[in-house]
């Protein structure tokens, strides 16, 4: 239930309860099911949203005992763009303070609220780079301020935002870092982490589908939340959802973590500047051309407006982008999907240094990435929109791949020509909504 820049119903349990108290019955809030807030980070974003947050979490032991449920249904919250561990101990005592004064003002007995668990959302590469150091002095503030146990963490890894800033190859590999760091602080601690992460279905952004599970799972082996996104519930076959979400269910518990060196450490560090440095440089040559048509991608979240004032932006430095979806549906509506964007430059550095077996041992799953979003590239593009750069990343992921990117489907073909109408219609100055849709109809995406 996300409270981060989003428009969110207040009235939640009374409208759960009210409606679906049968089911809750059976499956009681807080015991079957699972209710989680995702809150504005007060770094962030200051206000009275943390605090409405608060009070409907509080709130929400009155509706149950009311109805006969368990007396504490809401307790997890999710910190966006966590950075520290002070920021999670910081929510923690900022409720604690909220419970209590909610007692003195209304009756509540802030005793009987339940301590929070928070779900740090490690958003950036560099903060994933060092989750577990996070992870480990957040457990020790834990433990001195509040005199209690940690009994577990679900620590989330952000799949989508991190690419945004640093691209497709950083971010996994990145990921597979903070998997490892996850599992050591649980061996040095006794603290289980359970993972959680939130892909979409195209690769840029995490290449989750129906599918494509087994090759997920294995790509991100050691998770155990996976958050599916519109694309994977609404763009394929109800019966393939199905499927898929089964094979999440039983597989993904079984997946073990790898294990990575300290040496291992070092080297993903060094990997991750060859391909984020030329990705960035690739972003800022397509920026305009992406922002412009940013404009006309149909919205399918409803948020709040005015993002500096109540949202989180997100961009390349001091770059302004739009968010993971927009920029991933302006960029494929194109025809030059993002996953290519400083891809050809680490592949080539990574081959100079004797690295590249050391990329494609940590992310399995790149080459098939990259022949998928190839499918959508129309070279055409390339010329229109004077994007030299990444002709030259093209050229250079297609000596890689030993064959030529481009559409071999009827639907990819259909998808290029559709790239190529929708430059026609920005040139000509109309809106080319209606060709966008289109487009992401038939790679079964947005963004």
């Amino acid at each position: 239930w996300d409270w981060e820049g989003k428009l969110v119903d207040e009235a939640v349990m009374e409208r759960l309860l009210g409606e679906h108290l049968a089911f809750f019955k059976k499956h009681p809030l807080g015991e079957k099911v699972f209710l989680t807030f995702r809150v504005p980070n007060p770094r962030v974003e200051s206000g009275y949203r943390l605090g409405r947050a608060f009070m409907v979490i509080l709130s929400a032991r009155e509706a149950a005992q009311g109805a006969g449920l368990p007396s504490s249904p809401l307790f997890e919250v999710i910190l966006p763009m966590t950075e520290s561990a002070g920021e999670l101990l910081r929510l923690h005592q900022g409720f604690e303070r909220f419970a209590k004064a909610a007692e003195y003002s209304f009756g509540q007995k802030a005793n009987d609220a339940r301590p929070l668990e928070i779900l740090p959302l490690f958003e950036r590469v560099g903060t994933l780079l060092r989750s577990g150091d996070i992870l480990q002095r957040y457990l020790a503030g834990y433990r001195r301020l509040f005199k209690r146990p940690l009994p577990y963490l679900r620590p989330f890894c952000a799949r989508s935002d991190p690419a945004l800033n640093s691209g497709m190859v950083a971010t996994t590999l990145a990921i597979k870092w903070a998997l490892s760091e996850f599992a050591r602080f649980s061996a040095e601690t006794g603290v289980p982490t359970f993972p959680v992460i939130a892909p979409g279905s195209l690769p840029f952004r995490g290449g989750l589908t129906p599918d494509d599970v087994a090759a997920f799972l294995h790509e991100f082996s050691g998770m155990r939340t996976v958050v599916i996104q519109s694309a994977f519930r609404y763009d394929y076959p109800l019966p393939d959802v199905k499927r898929g979400v089964r094979n999440i269910i039983r597989n993904a518990k079984a997946t073990k973590t790898v294990l990575l060196s300290e040496e291992a450490g070092k080297d993903i560090e060094r990997i991750i500047l060859w391909f984020e440095k030329p990705y960035r440089k690739a972003v800022l040559e397509a920026a305009p051309f992406i922002q412009r048509v940013a404009e006309y991608i149909p919205p399918r979240r409803e948020r709040m407006q005015h993002i500096g004032l109540f949202g989180y932006s997100r961009g390349v430095g001091n770059l302004r982008l739009p968010r993971a979806i927009g920029f991933t549906a302006a960029c494929y509506s194109l025809g030059i999907p993002p996953e290519f964007f400083g891809v050809g430059r680490g592949i080539e550095r990574a081959r100079k240094e004797k690295e590249l077996h050391t990329v494609e041992t940590l992310y399995t799953t790149l080459r098939p990435s990259l022949l998928r979003a190839g499918g959508f590239l129309r070279k055409e593009s390339l010329t229109e929109l004077g994007l030299s750069g990444l002709a030259k990343e093209i050229a250079l992921i297609e000596e890689y791949l030993g064959e030529p990117l481009g559409p071999k489907t009827t639907n990819e073909q259909c998808h290029v020509a559709l790239s190529g109408k929708i430059l026609a219609a920005l040139k000509n100055g109309k809106p080319p909504t209606k060709e966008i849709e289109q487009a992401a109809i038939l790679r079964q995406a947005l963004g």
